[in-house]
């Protein structure tokens, strides 16, 4: 398993749209990639990662594991970065 810790930056934290980027991002992937904040939650279920209410400042975690994990949690970091999601 590996895992990042980002911060979010967006003002509006992570709300709809972005979260379902993210979610589209991961789903490809056989790894099981989790985002963590108060608990965790399957990132590739868009109720879950809305149910976070991650909200601007909130430090959280993305975990991978699986065959595909460093590709998975690359593309879920390149994402967070290219949406002005977190850093």
């Amino acid at each position: 398993m590996i895992e990042r810790s980002f911060t979010m930056i967006d003002p509006q934290g992570l709300h709809a749209r972005p979260a379902s980027a993210l979610v589209k991002v991961a789903k490809p992937f056989g790894a099981d990639i989790k985002l963590v904040a108060d608990k965790a939650v399957s990132l590739k279920n868009l109720m879950q990662v809305l149910s976070l209410g991650i909200a601007p400042g909130t430090t959280f975690t993305v975990t991978a594991e699986g065959d595909d994990e460093a590709a998975a949690l690359e593309a879920v970091t390149q994402a967070l970065q290219s949406e002005k999601l977190a850093e």
